[in-house]
């Protein structure tokens, strides 16, 4: 058999099987592909491809469907990510205008995302240890509480209410807050706790107690700012896909729940020439993921964070990585503005 015939006749099982989510016949490959030979070489071709692990028979019937290795070919096999349409384009630009914060920004994302794939759309926070400080705001509430507000030149905002020990006018803690703005602006979140904790010394005295409680409020909105984070979308669209999980779609469900596995999946994924980065089936090392497949692409300055889709390794996979690439591409273009 030939190479380039065998790997045609791979594709064609594997979009017909994703198209239908039945097994692919020889009879039907000649039927609906113009593939230039008759049923019965197909059926050699067929045996040939089984053999070295494929395709395979779920059932007794004559017809086969994609391996994991049949789909790691099939994808490795793609000489670029195809462009999505005009419309889809649109679809993206409408879903993800108007957005007034990296939160917002990126719940908007994980439903474009999830609504053009149809699978479970998640985007990873993008990382904020490098990240500097914009600006601060201190606004007084109700006797001794403060609403600490921190917010990044990446867009992320970080915010808390703490007890500042002792009541402040509006002026002193306006004058607090510019000592900490002049002393934190542009400080990496990474260096912003020790950065200040040497604030409170430099103020009145009388202000030193309440200035130590907002420096150990800031330095606790730091830490939470580098917390690494995922948000999801579309999980429904996964349970309407049940059918493709042969065991159980329990464990794709608790690993989406659980989110420090993905995280971990997603930043040891390698992205390929294309810009992206695939795990099919089996491949992923997590057993909870063995019949899932997860699609991402980085994003974002220094491309640090990644997003993508999780689904059954039945998946279109030529037009899940062009929404995925896509998808990245806006959000980088958004962030960077």
């Amino acid at each position: 058999m030939s190479e380039p015939r065998k790997l045609e006749v791979l594709r064609a099982i594997v979009e017909d099987y994703v198209h239908t989510r039945e097994p692919v016949g020889s009879k039907a490959l000649v039927d609906r592909h113009h593939l230039g030979v008759s049923s019965a070489t197909i059926r050699n071709d067929m045996a040939a491809l089984e053999e070295e692990g494929l395709i395979t028979a779920p059932h007794t019937s004559s017809g086969r469907i994609p391996t994991d290795k049949g789909y790691r070919l099939f994808v490795d096999q793609l000489s670029a990510v195809k462009p999505l349409s005009a419309a889809e384009r649109r679809a993206i630009s409408v879903l993800l205008e108007g957005s007034t914060d990296l939160d917002d920004v990126l719940e908007r994302t994980v439903r474009a995302l999830a609504q053009l794939t149809n699978q479970v759309a998640v985007v990873q926070y993008p990382r904020s240890a490098a990240a500097t400080v914009r600006h601060i705001e201190f606004v007084s509430l109700t006797g001794h509480q403060v609403l600490v507000v921190l917010i990044l030149a990446s867009g992320k905002v970080e915010q808390n209410v703490i007890d500042v020990g002792a009541s402040l006018d509006d002026a002193a803690l306006a004058g607090l807050r510019q000592i900490f703005l002049a002393g934190l602006h542009g400080v990496a979140v990474a260096g912003l706790a020790a950065a200040a904790a040497r604030i409170p010394a430099g103020v009145p005295h009388t202000d030193q107690g309440p200035a130590g409680r907002l420096a150990q409020g800031l330095a606790l909105l730091a830490r939470s700012a580098r917390e690494d984070r995922i948000v999801m979308a579309g999980t429904a669209n996964l349970a309407r896909s049940n059918n493709d999980f042969p065991l159980s779609i329990g464990p794709v469900l608790d690993a989406l729940e659980e989110q420090v596995v993905l995280l971990r999946l997603l930043e040891a994924m390698a992205q390929d020439s294309l810009g992206m980065a695939v795990v099919i089936g089996r491949e992923n090392p997590h057993d909870s993921l063995a019949e899932a497949s997860v699609v991402a692409s980085s994003y974002g300055p220094g491309e640090t964070a990644k997003l993508g889709v999780v689904g059954p390794t039945r998946m279109d996979y030529p037009n899940t990585m062009s929404s995925v690439r896509a998808v990245a591409q806006y959000l980088s273009r958004i962030l960077a503005g």
